[in-house]
Protein backbone atom coordinates (compact mmCIF):
# COMPACT_ATOMS: atom_id res chain seq x y z
CA UNK A 1 0.00 0.00 0.00
CA UNK A 2 0.85 3.53 -0.93
CA UNK A 3 0.49 6.54 1.50
CA UNK A 4 1.52 10.26 0.25
CA UNK A 5 2.43 12.81 3.31
CA UNK A 6 3.23 16.32 1.93
CA UNK A 7 5.14 18.12 3.15
CA UNK A 8 4.24 22.16 4.22
CA UNK A 9 3.22 23.67 0.80
CA UNK A 10 2.41 20.89 -1.47
CA UNK A 11 -0.69 19.71 0.04
CA UNK A 12 -2.85 20.45 -3.22
CA UNK A 13 -0.09 18.15 -5.17
CA UNK A 14 -0.28 15.51 -2.80
CA UNK A 15 -4.11 15.34 -2.80
CA UNK A 16 -4.12 15.20 -6.52
CA UNK A 17 -1.35 12.63 -6.78
CA UNK A 18 -3.32 10.72 -4.05
CA UNK A 19 -6.62 10.69 -5.76
CA UNK A 20 -4.80 10.11 -9.48
CA UNK A 21 -3.50 7.08 -8.41
CA UNK A 22 -5.97 5.88 -5.99
CA UNK A 23 -3.23 5.84 -3.02
CA UNK A 24 -4.03 6.99 0.69
CA UNK A 25 -3.46 10.19 1.80
CA UNK A 26 -1.77 10.67 5.08
CA UNK A 27 -1.19 13.29 7.95
CA UNK A 28 1.98 14.63 8.97
CA UNK A 29 2.39 17.13 11.48
CA UNK A 30 4.74 19.75 11.10
CA UNK A 31 5.69 22.90 12.84
CA UNK A 32 8.89 25.11 14.54
CA UNK A 33 9.72 25.11 18.39
CA UNK A 34 10.97 28.84 19.42
CA UNK A 35 14.47 28.33 18.38
CA UNK A 36 13.22 27.53 14.95
CA UNK A 37 13.85 23.78 14.83
CA UNK A 38 11.76 21.39 13.27
CA UNK A 39 9.36 19.21 14.37
CA UNK A 40 7.92 16.15 12.56
CA UNK A 41 5.25 13.74 13.78
CA UNK A 42 3.17 11.03 11.64
CA UNK A 43 -0.23 11.14 12.53
CA UNK A 44 -0.91 8.49 9.66
CA UNK A 45 0.27 4.72 10.47
CA UNK A 46 3.43 3.82 8.43
CA UNK A 47 4.10 0.30 8.78
CA UNK A 48 4.86 -1.85 6.28
CA UNK A 49 3.73 0.89 3.73
CA UNK A 50 5.80 2.12 0.74
CA UNK A 51 5.68 6.32 2.06
CA UNK A 52 6.32 9.21 -0.74
CA UNK A 53 6.87 12.58 0.86
CA UNK A 54 6.19 14.66 -1.57
CA UNK A 55 8.25 18.23 -1.63
CA UNK A 56 9.20 20.23 -3.98
CA UNK A 57 11.99 22.01 -3.64
CA UNK A 58 11.89 25.64 -5.25
CA UNK A 59 13.24 26.78 -1.74
CA UNK A 60 15.26 23.60 -0.38
CA UNK A 61 17.30 25.76 2.25
CA UNK A 62 13.86 26.22 3.91
CA UNK A 63 12.97 23.18 4.52
CA UNK A 64 15.00 20.38 3.69
CA UNK A 65 15.92 19.41 7.20
CA UNK A 66 12.54 18.47 8.13
CA UNK A 67 12.17 16.43 5.10
CA UNK A 68 15.09 14.57 6.29
CA UNK A 69 13.16 13.90 9.70
CA UNK A 70 10.15 12.75 7.95
CA UNK A 71 11.94 10.52 6.05
CA UNK A 72 14.35 9.08 9.19
CA UNK A 73 10.59 9.30 11.08
CA UNK A 74 9.22 6.81 8.63
CA UNK A 75 12.05 4.75 8.41
CA UNK A 76 11.98 3.88 12.13
CA UNK A 77 7.99 3.80 12.29
CA UNK A 78 8.37 0.62 10.33
CA UNK A 79 7.81 1.89 6.54
CA UNK A 80 8.55 -0.40 3.84
CA UNK A 81 10.65 1.97 1.64
CA UNK A 82 10.62 5.70 1.59
CA UNK A 83 10.50 7.77 -1.69
CA UNK A 84 10.69 11.42 -2.47
CA UNK A 85 8.47 13.01 -5.13
CA UNK A 86 10.01 15.92 -5.44
CA UNK A 87 8.58 17.53 -8.92
CA UNK A 88 11.42 20.13 -8.74
CA UNK A 89 14.83 18.94 -7.98
CA UNK A 90 16.97 21.84 -6.47
CA UNK A 91 20.69 21.94 -6.95
CA UNK A 92 21.65 21.05 -10.41
CA UNK A 93 23.10 24.50 -11.59
CA UNK A 94 26.44 24.26 -9.71
CA UNK A 95 27.27 20.73 -11.60
CA UNK A 96 31.35 22.01 -11.49
CA UNK A 97 33.75 24.07 -9.74
CA UNK A 98 33.55 27.16 -12.11
CA UNK A 99 36.04 29.38 -9.77
CA UNK A 100 38.69 28.26 -7.55
CA UNK A 101 37.41 26.88 -3.94
CA UNK A 102 33.60 27.15 -5.02
CA UNK A 103 32.04 24.08 -3.77
CA UNK A 104 29.67 21.59 -6.13
CA UNK A 105 26.58 21.83 -4.31
CA UNK A 106 25.27 19.14 -6.94
CA UNK A 107 26.92 16.18 -5.48
CA UNK A 108 26.81 17.14 -1.92
CA UNK A 109 23.03 17.16 -2.09
CA UNK A 110 22.58 14.26 -3.71
CA UNK A 111 24.80 12.33 -1.38
CA UNK A 112 22.07 13.75 1.54
CA UNK A 113 19.18 12.87 -0.61
CA UNK A 114 20.92 9.52 -1.93
CA UNK A 115 21.82 8.54 2.31
CA UNK A 116 18.10 8.82 3.29
CA UNK A 117 15.58 7.83 0.63
CA UNK A 118 15.23 4.52 -1.34
CA UNK A 119 13.89 6.15 -4.43
CA UNK A 120 13.71 9.60 -6.10
CA UNK A 121 10.47 10.51 -8.42
CA UNK A 122 11.38 13.92 -10.16
CA UNK A 123 9.98 16.05 -13.60
CA UNK A 124 12.59 17.01 -15.82
CA UNK A 125 15.54 17.76 -13.96
CA UNK A 126 17.97 20.95 -15.44
CA UNK A 127 20.85 18.50 -16.35
CA UNK A 128 23.50 20.12 -17.81
CA UNK A 129 27.21 18.29 -17.83
CA UNK A 130 25.51 15.00 -16.50
CA UNK A 131 23.90 12.56 -18.96
CA UNK A 132 21.09 11.09 -16.54
CA UNK A 133 20.41 11.75 -12.81
CA UNK A 134 22.30 8.17 -11.90
CA UNK A 135 25.27 9.68 -12.77
CA UNK A 136 24.57 11.81 -10.09
CA UNK A 137 22.46 9.84 -7.27
CA UNK A 138 23.10 6.16 -5.78
CA UNK A 139 19.63 5.44 -5.56
CA UNK A 140 17.04 4.02 -8.40
CA UNK A 141 15.22 7.59 -10.21
CA UNK A 142 12.06 8.14 -11.78
CA UNK A 143 12.70 11.01 -14.13
CA UNK A 144 9.43 11.92 -15.84
CA UNK A 145 9.18 14.25 -19.05
CA UNK A 146 6.78 17.09 -18.57
CA UNK A 147 7.33 18.11 -22.61
CA UNK A 148 4.26 16.68 -24.06
CA UNK A 149 2.48 18.05 -20.91
CA UNK A 150 3.35 21.11 -22.35
CA UNK A 151 2.88 20.51 -25.97
CA UNK A 152 -0.90 19.20 -25.67
CA UNK A 153 -1.53 22.67 -23.28
CA UNK A 154 -0.26 24.91 -26.11
CA UNK A 155 -2.29 22.71 -28.98
CA UNK A 156 -5.35 23.04 -26.92
CA UNK A 157 -4.82 26.64 -26.27
CA UNK A 158 -2.64 28.77 -28.45
CA UNK A 159 -3.80 29.57 -32.41
CA UNK A 160 -0.98 28.84 -35.01
CA UNK A 161 1.98 29.04 -32.15
CA UNK A 162 5.35 29.75 -33.16
CA UNK A 163 7.51 27.24 -31.08
CA UNK A 164 10.71 29.44 -29.26
CA UNK A 165 13.05 28.37 -27.38
CA UNK A 166 15.82 30.17 -24.91
CA UNK A 167 19.17 28.68 -26.87
CA UNK A 168 20.79 26.09 -28.67
CA UNK A 169 21.00 23.40 -25.81
CA UNK A 170 16.79 23.74 -26.24
CA UNK A 171 16.72 22.63 -29.68
CA UNK A 172 16.13 19.10 -29.55
CA UNK A 173 13.73 19.93 -26.48
CA UNK A 174 11.81 22.87 -28.06
CA UNK A 175 11.82 20.85 -31.44
CA UNK A 176 9.68 17.70 -30.37
CA UNK A 177 7.07 19.91 -28.45
CA UNK A 178 7.06 21.45 -31.72
CA UNK A 179 6.35 18.22 -33.30
CA UNK A 180 3.77 17.23 -31.18
CA UNK A 181 1.67 20.37 -31.69
CA UNK A 182 2.56 20.17 -36.10
CA UNK A 183 4.06 24.02 -35.52
CA UNK A 184 7.23 25.41 -36.50
CA UNK A 185 9.58 26.41 -34.26
CA UNK A 186 13.25 28.51 -33.67
CA UNK A 187 15.76 28.52 -30.77
CA UNK A 188 17.76 31.90 -29.71
CA UNK A 189 20.83 32.41 -28.70
CA UNK A 190 21.66 33.12 -25.06
CA UNK A 191 25.01 34.82 -23.94
CA UNK A 192 24.62 34.45 -19.68
CA UNK A 193 27.40 36.62 -18.11
CA UNK A 194 26.22 35.75 -14.59
CA UNK A 195 23.24 34.46 -12.21
CA UNK A 196 21.39 37.84 -13.02
CA UNK A 197 22.99 38.94 -16.51
CA UNK A 198 21.39 37.51 -19.39
CA UNK A 199 21.98 38.75 -23.51
CA UNK A 200 19.18 37.17 -26.24
CA UNK A 201 19.89 37.13 -29.70
CA UNK A 202 16.60 36.55 -31.75
CA UNK A 203 17.06 35.42 -35.38
CA UNK A 204 15.65 37.13 -38.48
CA UNK A 205 11.75 35.35 -37.99
CA UNK A 206 10.24 37.82 -40.84
CA UNK A 207 8.96 34.08 -42.34
CA UNK A 208 6.73 33.84 -39.70
CA UNK A 209 4.83 36.69 -39.26
CA UNK A 210 1.25 36.24 -38.31
CA UNK A 211 2.48 33.50 -35.88
CA UNK A 212 2.06 33.69 -32.22
CA UNK A 213 5.37 33.32 -30.37
CA UNK A 214 5.05 30.76 -27.37
CA UNK A 215 8.20 30.72 -25.42
CA UNK A 216 9.08 27.06 -24.39
CA UNK A 217 11.61 26.64 -21.29
CA UNK A 218 12.12 24.03 -18.93
CA UNK A 219 12.70 26.59 -15.58
CA UNK A 220 11.92 29.79 -14.97
CA UNK A 221 14.22 30.76 -12.14
CA UNK A 222 15.75 34.35 -12.15
CA UNK A 223 13.57 34.69 -15.31
CA UNK A 224 16.08 36.92 -16.94
CA UNK A 225 16.11 34.56 -20.24
CA UNK A 226 12.38 35.14 -21.20
CA UNK A 227 12.38 38.81 -19.72
CA UNK A 228 15.05 38.98 -22.70
CA UNK A 229 13.49 37.06 -25.49
CA UNK A 230 9.87 38.28 -24.57
CA UNK A 231 11.73 42.11 -25.34
CA UNK A 232 13.05 41.71 -28.18
CA UNK A 233 10.34 39.66 -29.58
CA UNK A 234 8.27 42.32 -28.70
CA UNK A 235 10.78 44.67 -30.78
CA UNK A 236 10.52 42.77 -33.62
CA UNK A 237 7.11 43.77 -33.72
CA UNK A 238 5.57 40.22 -32.77
CA UNK A 239 2.55 39.93 -30.23
CA UNK A 240 3.50 39.31 -26.89
CA UNK A 241 4.74 35.86 -26.32
CA UNK A 242 2.87 33.17 -24.29
CA UNK A 243 5.67 31.82 -21.85
CA UNK A 244 5.53 28.37 -21.30
CA UNK A 245 7.71 26.90 -18.48
CA UNK A 246 7.92 23.39 -17.11
CA UNK A 247 9.17 24.50 -13.82
CA UNK A 248 8.04 28.44 -12.73
CA UNK A 249 10.50 29.17 -9.60
CA UNK A 250 10.06 33.19 -10.60
CA UNK A 251 12.70 34.58 -7.94
CA UNK A 252 12.47 37.75 -6.72
CA UNK A 253 9.89 40.26 -9.39
CA UNK A 254 10.79 38.08 -12.60
CA UNK A 255 6.50 37.00 -12.68
CA UNK A 256 6.00 40.58 -12.11
CA UNK A 257 8.73 41.89 -14.56
CA UNK A 258 7.84 39.03 -17.47
CA UNK A 259 3.94 39.17 -17.11
CA UNK A 260 4.36 43.17 -18.04
CA UNK A 261 6.40 41.58 -21.59
CA UNK A 262 3.70 38.63 -22.13
CA UNK A 263 0.19 37.71 -22.76
CA UNK A 264 0.15 34.90 -20.61
CA UNK A 265 2.67 32.87 -18.34
CA UNK A 266 1.62 28.60 -17.76
CA UNK A 267 3.28 26.79 -15.61
CA UNK A 268 3.15 23.15 -14.36
CA UNK A 269 2.33 22.69 -11.15
CA UNK A 270 5.98 21.54 -10.31
CA UNK A 271 6.47 24.35 -8.25
CA UNK A 272 2.90 26.03 -6.56
CA UNK A 273 2.64 29.10 -8.20
CA UNK A 274 -0.47 31.56 -9.71
CA UNK A 275 0.74 30.54 -13.42
CA UNK A 276 0.08 26.86 -12.99
CA UNK A 277 -2.09 25.33 -15.55
CA UNK A 278 -1.08 22.10 -15.77
CA UNK A 279 -1.26 19.33 -13.71
CA UNK A 280 1.19 16.77 -13.12
CA UNK A 281 0.08 14.55 -10.63
CA UNK A 282 -1.04 11.71 -13.07
CA UNK A 283 2.17 11.62 -14.22
CA UNK A 284 3.51 11.00 -11.31
CA UNK A 285 0.80 8.82 -10.09
CA UNK A 286 1.59 6.46 -13.45
CA UNK A 287 4.89 6.26 -13.04
CA UNK A 288 4.51 5.62 -9.25
CA UNK A 289 2.56 2.72 -9.80
CA UNK A 290 4.87 1.06 -12.24
CA UNK A 291 7.44 1.41 -9.75
CA UNK A 292 5.50 -0.39 -7.57
CA UNK A 293 4.41 -3.11 -9.75
CA UNK A 294 8.77 -3.56 -10.50
CA UNK A 295 9.92 -2.91 -6.57
CA UNK A 296 10.29 -6.53 -5.19
CA UNK A 297 13.75 -5.70 -4.72
CA UNK A 298 14.07 -2.34 -4.25
CA UNK A 299 13.37 -2.65 -0.32
CA UNK A 300 16.95 -2.00 1.64
CA UNK A 301 16.43 -0.60 5.56
CA UNK A 302 19.55 1.13 6.55
CA UNK A 303 18.97 0.43 10.00
CA UNK A 304 16.06 -1.75 11.59
CA UNK A 305 13.15 -0.17 13.15
CA UNK A 306 13.33 1.45 16.41
CA UNK A 307 11.38 -0.47 19.56
CA UNK A 308 8.59 1.74 20.22
CA UNK A 309 8.82 3.59 23.91
CA UNK A 310 6.48 4.11 26.03
CA UNK A 311 4.87 6.82 24.71
CA UNK A 312 4.23 5.56 21.34
CA UNK A 313 2.66 2.34 22.61
CA UNK A 314 -0.06 4.73 24.43
CA UNK A 315 -0.87 5.95 21.44
CA UNK A 316 -1.56 8.96 19.56
CA UNK A 317 -3.45 10.75 22.71
CA UNK A 318 -0.02 10.94 24.45
CA UNK A 319 1.57 14.63 24.49
CA UNK A 320 4.03 15.19 22.17
CA UNK A 321 7.93 15.67 22.35
CA UNK A 322 7.16 19.20 22.18
CA UNK A 323 4.55 20.10 24.68
CA UNK A 324 5.78 19.65 28.30
CA UNK A 325 4.89 17.43 30.73
CA UNK A 326 2.85 18.88 33.37
CA UNK A 327 5.25 18.38 36.60
CA UNK A 328 7.05 21.12 34.96
CA UNK A 329 4.76 23.75 35.10
CA UNK A 330 5.42 24.86 31.63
Amino acid sequence: MRVIFPLPGNEAFAQALAEAGGFELGHLETRRFPDGESYVRFLTDVRGKCVDLVCSLADPDQGFLGLVFAADAARDLGAREITLVAPYLAYMRQDRRFRPGEAISSKSFARLVSATFDRLVTVDPHLHRYPALSALYTIPDLTLNAAPALADWIGKNVEAPLLIGPDEESEQWVSAIAARVGAPFTVLRKIRHGDRSVDVEVPDLDGWRGRQPVLADDIASSGRTLIEAARKLVLQGFAKPVCTVIHGVFAEDSYERLADLSSRIVSTDAVPHPSNAIALAPLVAEALTRAHAGAQNLVRHRRPPEPLDDVELAGFDSFPASDPPPWTGG
